[in-house]
Parts: C-alpha cells; sequence; structure tokens
C-alpha cells in the first residue's frame, strides 16, 4: 500500500512532520515537493507539497502516482466548512468529491460540477475511510461529500455553492482534482479535512487563525487511519 498524503501549503505539512519518527530528504519535481515518512507502529507514506489550487494538485498527484509508485492518494489540511452542523475544529473525511464550479450544462447532458466525458462526481472507496480512528472523543469526525473549486468560498459565493451543493460538508481547492487523478489512474483516494473556517463574511481570517490547528486535527486523523488499517 503505497499512501501519498497530499498538501497545498508548508502549514499543512507540518503536523505530519513533527509526528513523523523518520523523514527523507525532499525531492523536487516542477514545483512539488516530495518527502517519505515514517510513523509509529512502522507507517510509511509519502508527504507531497503540491501547491495551492487544482492543478497544482493534480501534477503533483499525477507525479506522486507515476514516479512514486503511490496507489492511495490522501488529500490533507485545512477546509472551510459548508455544511450544517460542521463547526470549526471538526475533520470532515471526505468519501465523495465534486468540482464545484465546473459547469458544462449547456451542453444538454452534464449535470453542475461534472467535467465533461468525467463522472458527476468521484466516489471513495478506499478501505481507509471505514477504519475507526480512535479520535471521535477528542474531535467532532463528519464523514460525507467534499467540494473543491479554484476560488475561495467566503460570503460572496456561499450561497450559490451551496445551492448547487446541499450535501457538501467541506470546501477546499484540491481535493476533487486529486480524486479525479486517482479515477484516471484506477486507484483509491480519501479527504480528511480539518475545518479552519465557515465560509461567511470572516472566512479569510478565520483561515489565518485557524489554520494550523485544522492541518494539526487532520494529520492525527490521517495518521490513526494509517496506523489502523497496517495493524488491521
Amino acid at each position: 500500500m503505497g499512501v501519498a498524503i497530499c498538501v497545498a501549503m508548508d502549514s499543512e505539512a507540518a503536523p505530519f512532520r513533527e509526528l513523523a519518527v523518520t523523514c527523507s530528504a525532499e525531492t523536487v519535481v516542477g514545483q512539488a515537493r516530495f518527502q517519505r515518512l515514517t510513523f509509529a507502529k512502522g507507517t510509511e507514506a509519502l508527504l507531497v507539497i503540491s501547491g495551492i489550487g487544482l492543478v497544482n494538485a493534480a501534477v503533483a498527484a499525477s507525479t506522486a502516482v507515476q514516479q512514486f509508485g503511490a496507489d492511495i492518494l490522501v488529500s490533507s489540511g485545512s477546509a472551510g466548512g459548508v455544511g450544517s452542523g460542521v463547526k470549526v475544529g471538526d475533520v470532515v473525511i471526505g468519501n465523495e468529491a465534486t468540482h464545484s464550479f465546473a459547469d458544462a450544462t449547456a451542453f444538454g447532458e452534464y449535470v453542475v460540477g461534472q467535467i465533461p466525458r468525467m463522472p458527476p462526481t468521484y466516489l471513495s472507496k478506499t478501505p481507509l475511510a471505514g477504519v475507526a480512528t480512535g479520535l471521535e472523543a477528542e474531535m467532532k469526525i463528519h464523514r460525507g461529500p467534499a467540494i473543491s473549486g479554484d476560488a475561495f468560498v467566503s460570503a460572496h459565493n456561499f450561497d450559490a455553492v451551496t445551492k448547487n451543493f446541499p450535501t457538501a460538508l467541506a470546501a477546499d481547492m484540491e481535493t476533487a482534482a486529486i480524486a479525479q487523478v486517482a479515477h484516471l489512474f484506477g486507484i483509491h483516494w480519501l479527504a480528511v479535512r480539518g475545518i479552519s473556517d465557515l465560509c461567511g463574511p470572516a472566512a479569510a481570517d478565520d483561515f489565518v487563525t485557524h489554520v494550523d490547528d485544522a492541518a494539526a486535527r487532520a494529520a492525527a486523523v490521517v495518521i490513526a487511519l494509517l496506523g489502523a488499517k497496517v495493524s488491521n
């Protein structure tokens, strides 16, 4: 099982490095950075720092598959909460991903969020998704759909996004691209995102304030999922 943990920023990579037992030197491909980590119980993963946005995430995830042999892509880091009951400090395990600003409905055969000739949404079937994390007593963990786009979701576009995707729990700028890469290569994917803001008028400020904590919570859940899978 070659797991690649895909994050966009150094602040989202930091908690994985802090929790690792060993860290290799970084390898740089394009502008993405790759580093092999070992955690407790001998769990290993490839840490991928892609840069922000769909294209950066897709390029880095593709490289992780082709050059480093990853067969499970885990999208981690921070996200905005868009679902009812999702709060700052919670973690969303995304088992479905959709492009939030894709719209080819003019052709009459696609739904909002669907890239032409791609599925309407990407479903996660990874065995990691169903493993108990053991962290439910420390944080609220939700499981459900995630949406992604190159526009940061805040007060000015929140209503449109939630109207189109009423069941979505979290919004970020990478997960759907990572899920699409997994679909194209026929491998597994999963999203684990800590909620840093609620996509409202103060979303940008809240993101800056809470991104480190959100990333740390997501990292704790990812590592628990990996460790549980290895021990089973």
